[in-house]
């Protein structure tokens, strides 16, 4: 499948202009669309190729930068007190709710068909943009904290979350399944053996094994909750 790829800008309320990373099958769709949620390490190579991937999957995903020309480290103090506190409602949160807003009004995109992945600190928000906005059809944290209070999940929608077992965030994703199953919340929740944080990016910590079978399960669970038209 062709796809492109492009740097673009979108409004927002915390600035003027979002900064991100726009790619697209090619063809007038309607098609499927992804919010993707960087780490800490901002919207890099390896997002901007993750964000390529999903496209050759047939969706429209657009990579927001959630530090857009500012000091990452001051960003970074704003979004993780944000959660700390609230992370139903902090700048994050707003941020990417436009960037659902941008989505939604792009030629091509399907509304009834969107959904966000996240990794790390983007996991996080993932999950508290699916508490928070029911726009979201499913979501795929990484190695993601919950929301506080965890039991705001109830409101969320679908969930496929990725957890390594070498990790903090490995008792976060077992209580997160603890609560999706309390509140009938239909998800698919997996702790990998053998890997570390961030073991789908492509730095030192890859796992190649947990990163493909993780890949599996998202493209099925979108598959039956955002691509599939019901």
């Amino acid at each position: 499948m062709t796809i492109t790829g492009e740097a673009i800008t979108f409004p927002a309320q915390s600035m003027p202009q979002l900064q991100g990373y726009l790619a697209r099958p090619d063809g007038d769709g309607p098609f499927p669309a992804l919010v993707v949620i960087h780490e800490a390490f901002g919207l890099n190579d390896d997002i901007r190729a993750i964000t390529r991937r999903f496209a050759g999957a047939g969706y429209v995903a657009l990579a927001v930068d959630l530090f857009s020309g500012r000091s990452q480290f001051l960003c970074m103090a704003r979004l993780f007190a944000g959660m700390l506190r609230n992370s139903l409602d902090h700048a994050g949160v707003r941020d990417l709710k436009d960037a659902l807003t941008f989505l939604e009004r792009l030629p091509g995109v399907d509304t009834a068909r969107i959904g966000a992945v996240g990794y790390c600190m983007g996991g996080s928000l993932a999950i508290a943009l699916a508490c928070s906005d029911g726009r979201l059809k499913a979501i795929a944290p990484y190695y993601a904290m919950n929301p506080r209070p965890v039991a705001a999940v109830a409101r969320a929608c679908p969930v496929v979350g990725s957890y390594p077992e070498r990790d903090f965030t490995a008792k976060a994703g077992s209580a997160l399944e603890a609560e999706l199953d309390k509140h009938g919340v239909a998800h698919d929740i997996k702790i990998y053996p053998a890997a570390g944080h961030s073991f789908f990016n492509g730095g030192r910590n890859h796992n190649p094994e947990a990163a493909q079978d993780s890949w599996q399960r998202v493209m099925a669970f979108f598959g039956e909750h955002i691509s599939s038209k019901q």
